[in-house]
């Protein structure tokens, strides 16, 4: 029986979410399936993938074939050097604490680049809310003083309004008092 590592397909329309099996190359997508191992959701930033590593190492040991997809997810999360390393161990190149140290330090180096990445991006969104609010303050300043200024000429102009009105009641009143 041929196996495969694939994704089946869940979820909604633009809003699916993928369980990792393992299941007989002639079964459907979304058909029956031997074991599930993980899941991959593209929705979140970054993809959230969970994976039950040693399930996994021992698929690909058997030789289920990873689809693509999976062959990259796999990668990503060290299954495949793991494999890789594991026949180094069998061949005799090294032992099992040589293979175990070189993958924690792959793993250790991945970690820190990923934090890296997040870091910087943090610093970057936070950068452009600072931008953001900047430029709202200094619109806000700026119409804040437009309306000030039309408040002011406003107020000239119903006093000079007020003053045009007063002055020929005064001059009736000087009228008749003379």
């Amino acid at each position: 029986m041929a196996t495969k590592i694939r994704l089946q397909r869940h979820g909604r329309k633009n809003y699916a979410f993928y369980p990792i099996v393992i299941a007989d190359s002639r079964a459907p997508r979304d058909g029956r399936f031997i074991e599930r191992i993980g899941s991959y959701n593209p929705n979140t930033n970054p993809a959230t993938i969970t994976l039950n590593f040693e399930r996994a190492l021992y698929w690909v040991a058997t030789g289920a074939e990873p689809t693509d997809t999976v062959r990259s997810i796999l990668s990503r999360e060290g299954v495949l050097l793991m494999n890789h390393l594991l026949g180094g161990v069998k061949k005799g190149a090294f032992d099992q604490a040589e293979a175990e140290r070189r993958f924690n330090a792959w793993k250790a180096k991945k970690d820190a680049k990923v934090a890296a990445v997040k870091t910087t991006e943090e610093n970057q969104r936070q950068a452009t809310a600072k931008q953001r609010l900047e430029a709202e303050v200094a619109k806000n300043k700026a119409k804040a003083e437009a309306v000030a200024q039309k408040k002011a000429e406003a107020a000239a102009a119903a006093a000079a309004a007020q003053a045009e009105a007063e002055a020929p009641a005064e001059e009736a009143q000087a009228e008749a008092a003379e």
